[in-house]
């Protein structure tokens, strides 16, 4: 049973060190199709609990081994939110962190309780994932608990937001026929505009699922990021196994592309030919487009 993995060499949160506060078994009130876990009852509370001081302990021996680690990152076989001493493990986390900053991996079901919004925000970051906008799709995807409302998921996480001052990340993993309809998206982007996160990450399948559930490509992702409002932070985080070919973009081109949505480096490389890529950089250089950083990302936007 190992409660420190890592570090984990990420390009958005640099070298994390991570703290898996089930290490048992699978604990979660999420039975999501894509998940990479095996499949498991939900559960609304953990039976097995690893005490706050052996976390510790742990964390203090991993930190004496591996130096200037920038985050220190919560997450679980299941939900971390659903660890019953959360708030005090924070607390004795910052007591020792130093530099690093603290991150927490979530599936956001448990944000409408004030006292996990209390304690989230004591963290540095806090990335939430948020698959669905109405409970049809919550249940079938994710398979909720009995008891978990989108609507209150959605109440919980306006409020955080309000009370809390650091960078929140949502992430949004798309599976074929299931939550990329449209209809779905609208409601997401509807709701991702009230909310005004720091940046949105939307993705898809990349390891192999529970159940027989399908990946969406990455053209069909790009598709969607279009889909929402070109001021909301879209951020393509799936790029495995693209198989679009680059293609030749004018300068107008490339303005209209950018004046709809903000482009990362790694969009760029997917769908800019050669030539396309030296017009962006005279673009940057005559100071038409800017690169704008958003929580360890860069995108490319009109100037």
């Amino acid at each position: 049973m190992s409660i420190i993995f890592g570090p984990v060499h990420s390009r958005r949160f640099g070298k994390s060190l991570g703290i898996d506060l089930s290490p048992g078994k699978k604990q979660c009130n999420f039975d999501c199709l894509y998940c990479e876990l095996d499949p498991a009852k939900t559960v609304d509370a953990y039976d097995e609990v690893v005490a706050v001081k052996e976390v510790i302990d742990a964390l203090q021996k991993a930190l004496t081994v591996h130096h200037s680690v920038d985050f220190i990152t919560l997450t679980a076989n299941g939900e971390p939110t659903l660890y019953p001493y959360l708030s005090e493990l924070i607390d004795a986390i910052d007591a020792i962190k130093g530099e690093s900053k603290t991150l927490i991996l979530s599936n956001g079901s448990t944000i409408g309780d004030p006292n996990v919004r209390e304690a989230l925000a004591k963290l540095d970051l806090v990335k939430l994932s948020l698959d669905c906008a109405t409970d049809r799709c919550l249940h079938k995807l994710d398979r909720s608990h009995k008891g978990i409302a989108i609507d209150e998921v959605k109440a919980g996480m306006l409020a955080f937001r309000k009370c809390y001052a650091g960078p929140l990340i949502i992430e949004t993993l798309f599976v074929k026929t299931l939550n990329d309809r449209p209809e779905e998206i609208a409601l997401l982007n509807a709701f991702f505009l009230k909310l005004k996160p720091t940046r949105i990450d939307i993705g898809t399948i990349d390891r192999p699922p529970a159940y027989k559930v399908k990946p969406l490509g990455y053209k069909e992702l790009h598709a969607i990021a279009y889909q929402f409002d070109p001021s909301l932070p879209v951020y393509i985080a799936s790029r495995k196994h693209v198989a679009s070919k680059p293609e030749c973009y004018s300068e107008e081109e490339i303005l209209q592309t950018l004046s709809k949505r903000p482009l990362s480096p790694e969009d760029i490389e997917i769908l800019f030919d050669n030539e396309s890529q030296e017009r962006l950089k005279t673009l940057l250089s005559e100071e038409k487009i800017t690169v704008k950083e958003t929580n360890g990302v860069n995108f490319y936007t009109l100037g």
